[in-house]
């Protein structure tokens, strides 16, 4: 009715051509090239493993669980391991993993030519020895062990080769640990650890004690069992034919327990319960059948009923979608194409030294599972080789790129093959096996080893730092030093040296320079809204009165001057009103231009993240720098119009003429902000508004000291030359 079997591609593609003929069912156990069979179009197959291609996905995972990116593959020679090659080399790739070396097993040895099977031995060795991958995946048939196992030891009899043994063999669900009977005597040290991928099974309750307790002597019905005792045991049971070669009889207590696994496992394994599950699957088919065709034909004719003639072919619709629980408890479902849906078991090999090995459990692979995560591996479970002292390998191409370096790639070689390269100026890796390096968040700037980040210090321009404590203390010390002068003036209100060039002028001038210097301490507090809008105009308009009010007094001496001469124009431009006229109204210019920058781009604290590698700078953004340029052009304008007036009336007479020394003081004036401008622009952060500050007070200090220091030596040092008749004698 249905034949199971299959282990192989050509065993089944063969059989499955001759019963394709009668529709008769094949089940096959093993985990089969799928894809070959549906090429050939054999529709009767059954498969009652998932199919290969599942596998793959596993393999990249557990290579991506290991962290193993330089793997070597032996491939059977023939067409399922050139499928299996062109289908798992784009996978790798894609995922990050090279291959150190592909190597084919050929599936027959030529005895006769002894050269070649020497020159193919040999470069599979080379390639074992040489490589410096330490995780080799095996892709092969039930046979792929006995036939590799063999090639190593034609080159390594006494497996002396440690090198050989720092190696985790990963194996596919087809490849079963088996040797045949001239390598009993082989030990398997060389698999110890090996990862395998083998199709699911589970214990079924009973098989393990039939096992233990079946003996071909007591069923002599059952030949195959004795030939499977023949060939385990090498003996003989008694026959006719072979009485005078009876010799080695095959004695009665023998039990299967007692061989060793490569010769006989005594677990059920994935192969035996695909059996099992196969068997359980056509009996469940049969009796579905053979019920309805038994309720079909007692309807017909009644309680006499005949033989059921039952057809093979019969099978196909039963078996399409068969579901039922077996006795271990499991589902098995077969879907519409015929395939089985369960998923892979992965075990762990460990070996003994006797010759004997024992499969662990170590994880599964779901395909239920959602994507990426349908394989689960227990690592702390596996049993490696002892020469990796229970840690897990590396098998990569070169040492890891640790933090502080990238992966770069080199030329010619692929690109699992790299050089650790530093990272660059500005830039981190905080993880080993980076592509690239990155940069840390605006707030953040590297370490020096460049391994991470470090926050950046928030910094600004202050009264608790040494710069901002010398600037601070020079401001109030001009400060007060210019409330001294007020105070002398107006003490010494009355003498000719102060009524000179106009009081009021003389009295706004310092109350202005006053206000300068006290303007340079709101750019050393913390930028805030108020700050920021009041330090600028602030500063803008109070030097802006202070050089209105120089400008003044140099226009009122040459007006004074030219009212003496007979019959001038010029005397009733004499007095308060003029003076008054011109501060007011070049005061008052500014006063508009610096409302036009409020009211339109009014400066505001911002944080500069990229100007200092390990600071945030906390500063003003000044809104518009149109009109930062225009307040400050302003003031040059109103310093060189003082600067020229001046200059042109130094040699008027002394006794009324303040000229020479407002020349001083616009010179120095103007050499300041000529100097500030290339300092300011070359400068960020705390530095730019230290160049401002230092520029305020030291203009401010020029226009003190040139205008009053000389007056106030006269009113202390020499008060007899502060007379009226020693001022007309000295003119």
């Amino acid at each position: 009715m249905a034949i199971i079997g299959g282990l192989d591609f050509e065993t089944s593609s063969y059989i499955g051509e001759i019963i394709g003929f009668f529709k008769m069912p094949q089940l096959t156990y093993g985990s089969l090239a799928q894809d070959a069979f549906e090429t050939s179009k054999l529709s009767s197959l059954y498969y009652m493993v998932p199919k290969e291609d599942h596998q793959y996905i596993g393999i990249i995972q557990l290579l991506h669980h290991f962290k193993w990116t330089w793997i070597g593959i032996f491939a059977v020679d023939n067409n399922n391991g050139e499928n299996f090659l062109q289908k798992m080399k784009p996978l790798l790739s894609k995922n990050g993993i090279c291959l150190s070396f592909v190597q084919r097993l050929p599936q027959l040895i030529h005895v006769e030519d002894l050269s070649g099977v020497y020159e193919a031995i040999t470069v599979i060795y080379i390639n074992m020895m040489n490589s410096k991958a330490n995780a080799f995946l095996v892709y092969g048939e039930s046979w792929a062990i006995t036939g590799l196992r063999a090639l190593i030891f034609m080159v390594d009899p006494e497996s002396k080769e440690t090198a050989l043994f720092r190696k985790v063999w990963i194996m596919t669900a087809q490849i079963d640990f088996i040797l045949s009977g001239f390598q009993v005597s082989w030990d398997l040290q060389m698999f110890h650890g090996a990862i395998s991928f083998t199709v699911h099974s589970t214990d079924v309750a009973g098989f393990k004690e039939f096992l233990q307790t079946i003996n071909p002597l007591s069923i002599p019905r059952y030949g195959f069992l004795q030939d499977v005792w023949e060939q385990a045991f090498d003996c003989s049971f008694p026959k006719i034919e072979l009485q005078e070669m009876d010799s080695n009889l095959c004695a009665g207590q023998k039990k299967l327990e007692d061989l060793p696994a490569p010769l006989f496992e005594i677990e059920m394994t994935g192969h035996s319960y695909s059996v099992y599950n196969a068997v359980y699957a056509v009996a469940h088919a049969l009796q579905a059948l053979y019920t309805l065709r038994f309720s079909r034909k007692k309807a017909i004719m009644g309680k006499s009923m005949g033989h059921l003639d039952l057809q093979a072919c019969q099978l196909h619709s039963f078996l399409q979608g068969i579901s039922f629980n077996n006795s271990a408890g499991e589902r098995v479902f077969l879907n519409e194409k015929g395939e089985a849906t369960g998923g892979f078991d992965i075990t762990n090999l460990i070996t003994f030294p006797n010759r004997s090995f024992q499969r662990i459990r170590i994880g599964k692979m779901d395909l239920q599972a959602p994507k990426g995560k349908e394989l689960f591996i227990d690592e702390d479970g596996i049993v490696w080789h002892p020469t990796f002292n229970q840690v897990p390998p590396l098998s990569r191409c070169n040492d890891p790129c640790f933090p502080g370096s990238w992966k770069k790639g080199i030329e010619g070689n692929q690109f699992c093959c790299y050089d650790c390269a530093p990272c660059p100026e500005g830039k981190i890796s905080d993880q080993n096996e980076m592509d690239d390096c990155f940069e840390c968040s605006e707030d953040h700037y590297p370490n020096k080893e460049k391994k991470g980040c470090i926050l950046k210090v928030l910094v600004f321009l202050n009264f608790k730092e040494t710069l901002g404590i010398g600037l601070a203390s020079a401001a109030l010390g001009f400060f007060f030093l210019t409330s001294w002068v007020l105070g002398t003036f107006v003490k010494y209100r009355d003498t000719p040296i102060v009524k000179a060039n106009n009081r009021f002028l003389t009295y706004m001038l310092l109350v202005s320079l006053q206000l300068c210097f006290l303007s340079s301490l709101f750019f050393l507090s913390q930028p805030s809204k108020v700050t920021c809008l009041l330090r600028q105009s602030m500063f803008g308009v109070t030097f802006s009165v202070a050089i209105s009010s120089v400008l003044a007094k140099t226009i009122t001496v040459v007006v004074a001057f030219m009212a003496t001469k007979p019959g001038s124009q010029m005397r009733r431009w004499v007095g308060k009103r003029l003076a008054f006229s011109i501060v007011l109204s070049c005061s008052l210019l500014q006063v508009c231009i610096c409302i036009l920058w409020l009211s339109t781009s009014p400066p505001f604290p911002e944080l500069d993240m990229h100007s200092e590698l390990q600071e945030i700078i906390l500063q003003c953004n000044e809104g518009s720098a149109f009109f930062f340029y225009c307040v400050l052009g302003y003031m040059g304008i109103l310093a060189i119009a003082s600067f020229i007036v001046a200059f042109l009336a130094r040699k008027l007479p002394d006794s009324f003429n303040e000229a020479k020394f407002i020349t001083f003081s616009m010179l120095a004036f103007c050499s300041v902000w000529i100097s500030f401008f290339p300092a300011y622009l070359s400068t960020k952060g705390k530095a730019m508004v230290a160049v401002e500050v230092f520029s305020i007070l030291s203009s401010g200090a020029a226009l003190l000291g040139c205008i009053f220091l000389p007056k106030c030596y006269i009113i202390f040092v020499q008060p007899e030359l502060n007379h009226r008749e020693q001022l007309i004698k000295r003119n």
